[in-house]
């Protein structure tokens, strides 16, 4: 795995650094690559989550902070020059084997630094039982990517007004606020400077010889990949129809929130969101599928089998969506 330095170092905007990853992804198909950036006051949602249900657009909007939709699953983050976001690229495309191989190595490098941290069974590394990265994925055809957030330190107020997780994830982890599931390196360790944990990082995580350097050639193709992130289309996700909503959380895969438009008895729509990981755009293929079809439990039973959920969303069964769209 070999690391990826700046140009210069220009704090750029979100979505150039997602454009990086893919630009990495293409550009060099058989190299592993690993590399940190931080950007100014930015919230980032999933792929498959719902802009206002997750955010407080209008708090965002009259404090400077910019909205970015990203193209892997999971949940929303605010990332800001307090935390670090890592990014991993590999050819790796099993989603638990690339998560397990990419948080393993983040938790021994903070152990490291003496902490007591691990990576559990899902996305996060804690320190303890609190949780200081969380990560998501993204599949692409023969390459991996996994990028996610290192707290240093954080706001805690504008991480609070910012993000408005939906209460039940809050009350699966049995707590009452966003600042009780989680701890900071400053707070482990207040006397390592960021820049000499950033230096640390870079020490540990990295394991190849090779070092690239971004020219200006690489800058403008990363721009033009850019540019797809602020098309106003894709910042607004899906915008679901369904006359029936409803949402659980599953152990091992996250939030499902299906949205169904039911007509004369026969599904005339179907939106899937949530802060789940995916290998393939799960709400178009179930739509594909259960649009047309009666809205009977043995209909739909039959079809979701058939459409290999777990390959879909890694974990989650045929039990688990029946049992939220009947």
């Amino acid at each position: 795995m070999d690391l990826v330095l700046p140009y210069d170092d220009t704090v750029k905007p979100l979505p150039f650094y997602l454009a990086e990853e893919e630009w990495l992804a293409r550009r060099f198909p058989h190299r592993d690559f690993f590399f940190i950036w931080q950007v100014e006051p930015t919230v980032i949602i999933g792929r498959n989550q719902l802009l206002d249900s997750e955010v407080n657009v209008r708090y965002c909007r009259e404090n400077g902070i910019r909205l970015v939709r990203r193209k892997s699953g999971g949940g929303a983050v605010l990332a800001d020059m307090n935390n670090i976001m890592f990014s991993y690229i590999t050819s790796s495309s099993d989603v638990a084997t690339t998560f397990s191989g990419y948080t393993s190595m983040v938790a021994r490098s903070l152990r490291l630094l003496g902490l007591d941290a691990s990576d559990n069974s899902r996305n996060d590394v804690l320190i303890g039982d609190r949780k200081v990265s969380g990560n998501s994925y993204y599949h692409m055809p023969g390459r991996s990517i996994v990028h996610g957030t290192m707290l240093y330190d954080f706001d805690e107020e504008m991480m609070s007004n910012a993000l408005t997780p939906p209460s039940l994830k809050l009350r699966s982890h049995g707590v009452t606020s966003v600042r009780s599931r989680v701890t900071t390196i400053r707070e482990q360790l207040p006397d390592l400077s960021l820049a000499e944990f950033k230096k640390h990082i870079l020490a540990t995580i990295p394991d190849g010889t090779d070092t690239l350097i971004l020219s200006p050639e690489d800058v403008k193709e990363i721009e033009a990949i850019e540019r797809e992130y602020y098309r106003p289309e894709w910042l607004a996700g899906k915008n679901p129809k369904g006359s029936l909503c409803a949402t659980s959380r599953i152990d091992g895969v996250g939030t499902v929130t299906v949205h169904l438009m039911v007509s004369h008895g026969v599904v005339r729509d179907v939106t899937i969101s949530g802060d789940y990981l995916e290998t393939a755009d799960a709400s178009s293929v179930v739509s594909s599928r259960l649009v047309g079809i009666p809205y009977e439990r043995d209909s739909i039973e039959s079809v979701l089998n058939a459409a290999d959920l777990p390959g879909l969303i890694p974990g989650l069964s045929t039990k688990d969506l029946m049992n939220i769209i009947i």
